[in-house]
């Protein structure tokens, strides 16, 4: 089995050689043998980029060499030679990358401190890049388990097996992220319609389901379910609605995070643990679970469930 890294180097030299070509999500994971599910976190957690953000860079960095390589080029075969739609699009595009127009590019300007559009000692989202957590694993209990030292946090990852649950829950569409009064809202549906029935005990599981990518998906089509686990049989009524959650295994990491650090804990996972676990992700959705209460502080413990196979 390749390693994580062979696999995204691969998509990458893929990328690097089509770039004037479609770029299709579908088509990239297939070159990867990653869930298209799933790859996108994956990328963006070995690159420090999205997809699409790394697409975009590399057709710029192109056109840019191109543009002051042959003079005699017309910006608008550049555009489309380098897989952008048209003149249009470039300039907005080349403009915000450079700071300054595709023909003052020409002309000999320049963008100081950054003038290949790359980064520079930042992540894809103009960052400073944390540094690497720490590893350790043990195996005293006989199932591996694995603990993690990241800037003075500390998270543990194991392997779980559950059966199949059954899900009552609270559907939105649309932006979430950073959104604390919508989480606060949809808990509270879902809390109400589910303490009126004698639902909630200790046993409970409260979780969110994110069925879209919000790299690949619209922030206007972004669903998001907030659950709590129910008893076989349980009818649904109102705004609420029934599911299942497919057994398995899962990869869980547990985490205390502040109100921003979910895609921190996210990344990690995807980024840190999962390449060097033996394992990869299958089609089975990921999602989060709460086993505890909101600090007074704000902090939340959060449990990230990847659904996992072996590799």
């Amino acid at each position: 089995m390749d390693s994580y890294a062979a696999r995204i180097n691969r998509v990458i030299d893929y990328i690097d050689a089509h770039l004037g070509e479609q770029l299709e999500l579908g088509m990239l994971a297939e070159i990867a043998c990653f869930s298209k599910y799933h790859f996108h976190r994956l990328f963006a957690a070995h690159t420090g980029e999205t997809l699409g953000a790394f697409i975009q860079r590399l057709r710029l960095q192109k056109a840019a060499s191109l543009l002051r390589g042959d003079r005699g080029l017309r910006v608008t075969d550049v555009a489309l030679d380098c897989g952008f739609s048209g003149s249009a699009a470039f300039a907005r595009s080349f403009k915000e990358r450079y700071g300054m127009s595709a023909m003052d590019w020409r002309r000999g300007g320049s963008n100081p401190g950054n003038s290949d559009g790359k980064p520079d000692e930042r992540d894809g989202k103009g960052r400073e890049s944390p540094a690497a957590p720490r590893v350790y694993v043990s195996y005293a209990a006989g199932a591996p388990l694995w603990r993690l030292t990241m800037d003075a946090k500390e998270a543990s990852v194991e392997i779980r097996t559950i059966g199949k649950k059954r899900l009552a829950y609270v559907r939105h569409t649309g932006p979430y992220a950073g959104d604390s009064a919508l989480f606060g809202r949809l808990f509270g549906k879902i809390y109400a319609w589910a303490g009126a029935r004698g639902l909630l005990g200790p046993g409970t599981m409260t979780l969110v389901l994110f069925h879209d990518d919000p790299d690949t998906v619209a922030q206007d089509k972004l669903r998001t379910s907030v659950c709590v686990t129910v008893p076989d049989g349980q009818e649904a009524s109102g705004e609420i609605g029934l599911m299942d959650l497919c057994a398995g295994q899962y990869g869980v990491g547990r985490f205390t995070v502040e109100p921003d650090g979910y895609g921190e804990a996210w990344n990690w996972m995807y980024g840190t643990w999962l390449p060097q676990s033996g394992f990869v992700p299958d089609d089975r959705q990921c999602f989060e679970s709460y086993p505890e209460p909101v600090m007074a502080d704000g902090r939340c413990v959060v449990e990230i469930w990847i659904p996992v196979k072996p590799a």
